[in-house]
C-alpha cells in the first residue's frame, strides 16, 4: 500500500527518495505514532517532505491516495457533525435579511468596544451580543449584512473585520499548466538585449561568414539575448481569493517561467504598509511598502492580481483592513503604487460580467485608471498589450 503512495507522491512532483520512505517505514515498525490517519499524516510529511513549499502538493496528493479511508471504519452510522452545525445556521427570508440594520464602520466599532466591556457570557441565536448562530453582527455562523466575524470559519462573506490570526498558503510557482496560452500571452510583454560576453552561436553571421570565405566555416559568436523587462507582482491571498487558487497559480508559475527578473509579494484583500513574501512566516517577516515602492525602478512592470472583492471600508477607511487597524486606506497605498509605477495592471480572476455588481471593484477599477482586465487569455493580452507600450 505505501510503495503506491510513495509514487502518488513522486506523480505529484514531490522530490522524494528511496531514503525518505525508508525512514518512513522505520518510524512506524517503531510505533512512534498512534493509530489515527492524523499521525500517520503528520510523520508521513515530516518523512518525506522536506521543503514547506510542497505541502499544499502533499496534502492533494495524501487526500488523492486516502480518499475515503476513514469510512471504510466507521462502526456507527452517526450524523455528520458539519450537517447538525449547518442545521442550526439562522435561515432568513430575502425580506428578513433586508431589514437587518447596517451600522455603518465607526458605529460598528464603538458598538464592539462596548460589547466587550459589557458581555460577561455566551450567547447564541441572538440580535444583540457576540454569539453564533444569530443577526448580530458580532461573532460567527449568523446573517449579517456587515460585521465583525469573531471566531469561527467564514462563509457568507460580509465580515468587514475578522478578529483571529489568519493563515494562507504561498502559492506554487511549480505547478503543471493545462495549457501553454498563458505563457504565450505573457510574452507579449518580453524586450530583448544582446548582453554578457560572447557565448551564443550568431546563426545567420556564421552562415554569410562561411559563405564569403569560399566555404570554409567561419563561426561567428554573439552575446545572450536576455528578457530586459523588470516585473513585480502583488498577489493577493486568502479568503475570497481560495476560490480562485487553481488559475492564480497557473498564472504565478507561467509569469516565473517567462518573466526572469521578477519579484513578487502577498497582500490580503488590499494594499497596506506591508507585505510578505513567505505566508506561513508574514507575522515575522514583513517589507515595509515605502521599501519597495522606494526599491524598484520607475520603469518597472506592476502587476495586481486579485478578486478585488472585499468591504468597500477596506479600500476607503482607515482602520478598514478586515486583520488589523491600518492607519491609512488602502486607497492611498494603490494611489502610491500607481504614481511609483506608471506602467501598471490589475488582473482579476472574477468574471468580468459580476464587476458592475461589486461596490469594491468599481472602487479599485476607478483607482487603477480603468487597467482592471480579467484573468483570461484575452484579458492577459489586452494586458500585457497595454504594459508594453
Amino acid at each position: 500500500m505505501l510503495i503506491d503512495f510513495f509514487y502518488t507522491l513522486k506523480d505529484a512532483k514531490i522530490p522524494v527518495t528511496i531514503k525518505e520512505f525508508l525512514t518512513l517505514l522505520e518510524a512506524m515498525e517503531k510505533n512512534l505514532i498512534g493509530q489515527s490517519m492524523d499521525d500517520f499524516y503528520y510523520l508521513s510529511r515530516l518523512a518525506m517532505v522536506k521543503d514547506e513549499a510542497h505541502f499544499d502538493k502533499f496534502d492533494r496528493a495524501f487526500a488523492q491516495y486516502f480518499k475515503g479511508i476513514n469510512g471504510a471504519f466507521e462502526t456507527n452510522s452517526a450524523i455528520p457533525l458539519d450537517w447538525l452545525l449547518k442545521r442550526m445556521e439562522r435561515e432568513l427570508t430575502p425580506e428578513q435579511k433586508a431589514a437587518l440594520e447596517k451600522f455603518g464602520y465607526d458605529k460598528l466599532m464603538d458598538r464592539l468596544n462596548e460589547l466587550l466591556k459589557e458581555q460577561k457570557e455566551r450567547h447564541e441565536g441572538g440580535s444583540k451580543w457576540i454569539g453564533t448562530g444569530g443577526t448580530s453582527p458580532f461573532g460567527n455562523g449568523g446573517t449579517n449584512p456587515e460585521g465583525i466575524r469573531i471566531g469561527g470559519a467564514g462563509g457568507k462573506r460580509t465580515a468587514v473585520k475578522v478578529w483571529e490570526q489568519r493563515s494562507y498558503k504561498d502559492y506554487d510557482a511549480e505547478r503543471e499548466l493545462g495549457t501553454r496560452n498563458i505563457k504565450v500571452a505573457l510574452r507579449r510583454l518580453r524586450k530583448f538585449a544582446r548582453e554578457g560576453a560572447d557565448e551564443e552561436l550568431a546563426l545567420e553571421a556564421t552562415i554569410h561568414a562561411t559563405a564569403s570565405n569560399a566555404g570554409w566555416l567561419d563561426i561567428k559568436m554573439q552575446p545572450e539575448r536576455k528578457n530586459k523587462i523588470k516585473v513585480v507582482m502583488l498577489l493577493d491571498v486568502g479568503g475570497s481569493m481560495d476560490d480562485h487558487i487553481e488559475r492564480t497559480e497557473e498564472l504565478f508559475s507561467a509569469a516565473k517561467t517567462e518573466f526572469k527578473n521578477m519579484e513578487f509579494y502577498y497582500f490580503h484583500n488590499c494594499v497596506y504598509d506591508y507585505l510578505w513574501k513567505n505566508n506561513r512566516r508574514r507575522q515575522a517577516e514583513r517589507f515595509p511598502t515605502w521599501d519597495i515602492l522606494r526599491k524598484y525602478p520607475a520603469d518597472t512592470k506592476l502587476i495586481f492580481v486579485g478578486d478585488a472583492t472585499m468591504s468597500p471600508y477596506e479600500v476607503l477607511q482607515p482602520g478598514g483592513s478586515v486583520e488589523y487597524n491600518n492607519e491609512e486606506a488602502g486607497a492611498a497605498w494603490l494611489a502610491r503604487f500607481c504614481n511609483a509605477f506608471p506602467k501598471f495592471i490589475w488582473l482579476n480572476p472574477e468574471p468580468e460580467p459580476v464587476w458592475q455588481y461589486r461596490q469594491s471593484i468599481s472602487v479599485i477599477k476607478q483607482i487603477m485608471n480603468n487597467r482592471m482586465f480579467p484573468l483570461t487569455i484575452d484579458g492577459l493580452e489586452r494586458g500585457m498589450r497595454l504594459l508594453s507600450k
